[in-house]
């Protein structure tokens, strides 16, 4: 008799247990600007979900496509030039990052510079780009080189740019 009912307790646990697991998630804080993680978890694929260009590697693990059109508002191909970074910026600057758009200056720039600024472990942002094929023109020129796609509308901001491609490191603001 009480094994008969042990083996019907243990029998009710087995299936209450996993009923408790299924609880609903709960909102910790929301502003009003909160996003979905789902966009994000791109990274976290299945094993038979198709693979990712590797040109695409090189932009991050966000969705860059969902980013289009890339903009910044006041920046546009032209000549950069040469001066001194900011003394905020000489000491904080732990790496040398560098601007680029999809259009044929920046895309020549690359180019031309890309062993420098691998050589230098710079980091580049993509400010400009209208389609996925500009996205994985320039992953293919930067071959190597983290290119991440973002306005960077602060950073344009506080150093005053206004054209692309420029390279700004500790050495100075320059093309």
């Amino acid at each position: 008799m009480r094994r008969n009912w042990l083996f019907h307790f243990v029998g009710i646990l087995t299936v209450l247990v996993p009923l408790g697991a299924r609880a609903q998630l709960v909102v910790l804080h929301d502003d009003g600007r909160t996003q979905p993680l789902a966009p994000f978890l791109g990274v976290l694929t299945t094993p038979d979900a198709p693979p990712v260009p590797p040109a695409m590697n090189d932009l991050g693990a966000a969705d860059p496509v969902r980013l289009l059109p890339l903009r910044s508002p006041g920046l546009t191909p032209g000549p950069v030039p040469p001066r001194p970074t900011p003394e905020l910026y000489q000491n904080t600057l732990t790496r040398p990052v560098f601007l680029v758009g999809a259009d044929p200056r920046s895309q020549t720039w690359l180019r031309q510079h890309r062993s420098l600024l691998l050589s230098l472990g710079a980091v580049g942002l993509l400010v400009q780009a209208e389609t996925q094929d500009d996205l994985e023109t320039m992953a293919s020129i930067a071959a190597g080189l983290p290119l991440l796609p973002a306005a960077a509308i602060d950073l344009i901001e506080a150093l005053a740019l206004t054209h692309i491609p420029v390279l700004i490191s500790r050495r100075g603001i320059e093309q």
